[in-house]
C-alpha cells in the first residue's frame, strides 16, 4: 500500500521537459575544460617557480627569463635579482594561486550548483563553503576573488608606478574600486533576498 503511495505521489517528467533538464549536461565539458585550464596555470606556476629558483642559484637562463617576465615596456630592465623582483615574482605566483581559487570555485561550485550533487556532505575533504552553496553565494565569491585578484595586479602596478603614466593609474585604481562596489552590491542584493526569503518563511509557518 506504501509503495502504491510512493509511485502516486511521484509525478512523471514529460519528455519535453526531461530533455531540457538533461541539456543541464551540456555544460560539463565546460568544466573539463576548466579542469585543462586549471593544469595550463599549474605547469605555469612551476615553471616559473623553478625559474625562480634557478635565477637565485646563478642559473643565466632562468635569471634572464625571470627579468623578461618582470620587465614593463618603458621601464628599465634590471640586470640581477633584487627585493622588487623577487616581490612581483612572488606577486605573480600568488596571481596564479589566486586564479586557481578560482577555478576551483567554479568548477567545483558551478557542477554543485547547475549540473549534479556530488553528495560530498559526509567527505572529510568537502570545502567548508561547498555546504551552503548556491547561485547567489558562488555569485558573491568568485566577485571577492576577482576582487582579490585585481589587487594583486593593482599592488604590481603601484611597484612599478614610475613605467606608467597617472592616467594608467587612476584607470586601474577605478577599475579595481568598479569591481570592489559590484561585490558590495551582489552581497548587498544577495542579502536582500535572503531576508526576503526568510520572511516569506516565517509567514507561511506562521499560516
Amino acid at each position: 500500500m506504501s509503495n502504491d503511495l510512493n509511485i502516486a505521489g511521484k509525478k512523471s517528467i514529460g519528455t519535453l521537459p526531461n530533455l531540457i533538464f538533461m541539456s543541464r549536461w551540456l555544460q560539463l565539458p565546460l568544466y573539463l575544460g576548466l579542469i585543462l585550464a586549471q593544469c595550463v596555470y599549474v605547469f605555469h606556476f612551476w615553471v616559473e617557480l623553478t625559474d625562480l629558483i634557478g635565477a637565485i642559484f646563478g642559473n643565466a637562463p632562468s635569471l634572464e627569463h625571470i627579468l623578461d617576465a618582470v620587465t614593463i615596456d618603458g621601464a628599465v630592465r634590471p640586470t640581477k635579482l633584487t627585493e622588487s623582483t623577487i616581490m612581483l615574482v612572488t606577486l605573480g605566483l600568488i596571481d596564479v594561486v589566486m586564479i586557481s581559487n578560482l577555478l576551483i570555485m567554479v568548477i567545483v561550485g558551478g557542477y554543485e550548483t547547475f549540473v549534479s550533487r556530488m553528495n560530498l556532505e559526509h567527505h572529510p575533504d568537502q570545502p567548508e563553503w561547498l555546504s551552503h552553496v548556491n547561485a547567489s553565494v558562488l555569485k558573491v565569491k568568485l566577485a571577492m576573488a576577482i576582487i582579490g585578484i585585481s589587487s594583486i595586479h593593482l599592488l604590481k602596478t603601484f611597484i612599478n608606478a614610475n613605467a606608467y603614466d597617472a592616467k594608467t593609474l587612476l584607470a586601474q585604481t577605478g577599475i579595481h574600486f568598479t569591481f570592489l562596489l559590484s561585490a558590495l552590491a551582489i552581497a548587498w542584493c544577495d542579502r536582500i533576498m535572503t531576508a526576503t526569503q526568510q520572511s516569506q518563511r516565517g509567514h507561511g509557518s506562521q499560516h
